[in-house]
């Protein structure tokens, strides 16, 4: 799926869930990211969010990471991987590195 400046790739598998993402995370995309997360959420064990090609993200987007995580955290695990030196370093001054899980 394709929106502005964002693209979702999503690989389900049972209970697993790999999402890739393109561009930027920000205030236009991530109303769409929380509702594309939303159709599948309920039913996974597993969440795998891919950022290698994911340029930016935004306050607007940490909130569906957190969202996400929080929802994860009753019924699963959530990772998310590939992810920029840029956007680490928004992780860690926001305190992200320390809620979510990242490799």
């Amino acid at each position: 799926m394709r929106y502005n400046n964002m693209e979702i790739k999503k690989e389900k598998n049972g209970g697993s869930l790999h999402i890739q993402l393109f561009g930027r995370l920000d205030t236009v995309t991530a109303p769409q990211f929380e509702a594309s997360l939303k159709e599948d959420l309920d039913s996974l064990t597993e969440l795998i969010i891919d950022f290698q090609t994911l340029e930016y993200v935004s306050s607007a987007g940490l909130r569906v990471l957190l969202m996400a995580q929080k929802q994860m955290n009753k019924q699963g695990k959530m990772k998310i991987i590939n992810v920029s030196e840029p956007i680490k370093e928004v992780f860690d001054m926001t305190g992200f590195s320390d809620i979510l899980t990242i490799e």
